[in-house]
């Protein structure tokens, strides 16, 4: 027997996606009483869903597709218009294994020391400031780190320019009017410099190491054995590089963690690897970073006595699913430890997707993620000391992304000994 979805009567609720941010499906499922409901976005019918076993369906990928998924809008700023992202079956498998290929374990130990290099090397320079805005200052870092790391050139006169777009692009996603054509614009510019770069690897004027994003994207191969065309190897190098600065919200919100919870940083500071895991991915849990993702049914089928039929958009709230009190115990609190005994899942902890690394549609750069967050925080815990004056450090949940207002503001900063 089929039962019926519980849905809201509206025209439509793009506007109150806006209005209510990452809550906005959490709003719906305490008002109509369940982890599944329908609506209406962007003028087609959706039906929402939350928790490890909705997380279970929803990256099934004989059940559903993400090809037409992605709006047009979050293309021309996020994601680009060809990349992974967007592909499905074989076609994505073979672009995935690329990227995995990028991830691993040496690169990321890579990844990690160049990190904690480039942080120690902005030290001389905080000392000698009033102030320092950690997360203006993460993201100039993480574009260095990207750039070095992906085997990408970056003229020093060009951090800033570099790293400004790449986070207009990651501030675009929820943005309207004036943020949403800021991000369009980068885009458009970044793929024109990176571009460029594909140009010029291709031509052999750069020779950048064989193991590195830029090579390895530069001279991958489609399944017709033909290299991919110029756009779309900026794109999937841009995907590389705009994740690793994306970073720089997590690592604002870990210092916020910090600050809000000295017992911890305490820890942090004798904490030889485990807890700083541990940290990391509460952080990860607790912090607000993508609040769902979309895809459509690819043939009609039942769920839980839910009909699902082909060509619906079906929403997984990953917001929602990382503070689902299901999973979680005291979801709102933020409690590290939570960790020490989790059996890990690849669905019920879900900041960046869930499901397959190699074959499904989590993020390739997770691990990525986890390493720069570790190298970040070890850096504010164990290398300086500083302080954090008065100022506005609340979040907000309806924007996306969210940050801290002030980007988190230090001073009087020293190199420990």
């Amino acid at each position: 027997m089929v039962s019926d979805i519980p849905k809201e009567r509206v025209l439509d609720n793009t506007i109150s996606v806006l209005a209510e941010g990452y809550q906005f499906m959490s709003n719906r499922r305490i008002r109509l009483k369940s982890d599944i409901f329908e609506t209406r976005l962007m003028g087609q019918r959706a039906i929402s869903i939350c928790g490890e076993e909705a997380a279970k369906l929803f990256y099934d990928n004989d059940r559903f597709i993400r090809k037409g998924v992605v709006p047009k809008r979050i293309q021309k700023s996020l994601f680009g218009e060809s990349g992974v992202q967007l592909l499905d079956g074989e076609e994505h498998r073979h672009r995935k294994q690329m990227f995995m290929s990028i991830m691993t374990h040496e690169r990321l130990h890579d990844l990690a020391q160049i990190t904690k290099r480039q942080w120690n090397a902005r030290i001389t320079d905080w000392e000698q400031r009033d102030k320092v805005v950690l997360f203006d200052e993460a993201e100039e870092v993480l574009c260095r780190v990207a750039c070095e790391w992906a085997g990408v050139p970056l003229k020093e006169e060009d951090v800033e320019k570099r790293a400004i777009e790449m986070g207009q692009m990651i501030d675009a996603i929820g943005g309207v009017g004036e943020r949403y054509q800021r991000g369009k614009n980068a885009r458009i510019r970044s793929e024109e410099w990176i571009m460029g770069i594909i140009d010029q690897i291709r031509e052999g004027s750069i020779t950048p190491n064989a193991e590195t994003a830029a090579a390895v994207i530069a001279f991958h191969k489609n399944q017709d054995g033909k290299l991919l065309d110029t756009q779309t190897a900026a794109v999937e190098l841009i995907n590389i590089l705009r994740p690793i600065i994306a970073v720089g919200r997590f690592i604002t919100f870990g210092a916020l963690a910090l600050h809000d919870n000295p017992d911890i940083q305490t820890k942090l500071k004798t904490d030889h690897g485990r807890y700083g895991l541990m940290f990391v991915q509460e952080v990860r849990r607790y912090y607000p970073f993508a609040p769902f993702l979309g895809a459509k049914v690819k043939e009609s089928f039942t769920w839980n006595d839910y009909e699902f039929k082909k060509g619906t958009l079906v929403l997984l709230d990953l917001y929602g699913t990382n503070h689902d009190p299901s999973i979680w115990d005291h979801p709102e609190n933020f409690q590290p430890d939570r960790f020490a005994d989790w059996k890990e899942s690849p669905f019920s902890f879900i900041p960046q997707g869930g499901g397959d690394y190699d074959r499904g549609h989590r993020c390739a750069g997770e691990w990525a993620t986890i390493n720069i967050m570790k190298a970040s925080l070890e850096f504010l815990t164990k290398q300086i000391t500083y302080e954090v004056p008065e100022q506005d450090l609340t979040y907000n949940l309806i924007r996306i992304p969210s940050l801290p207002k002030s980007g988190f503001i230090i001073n009087h900063v020293k190199r420990l000994s």
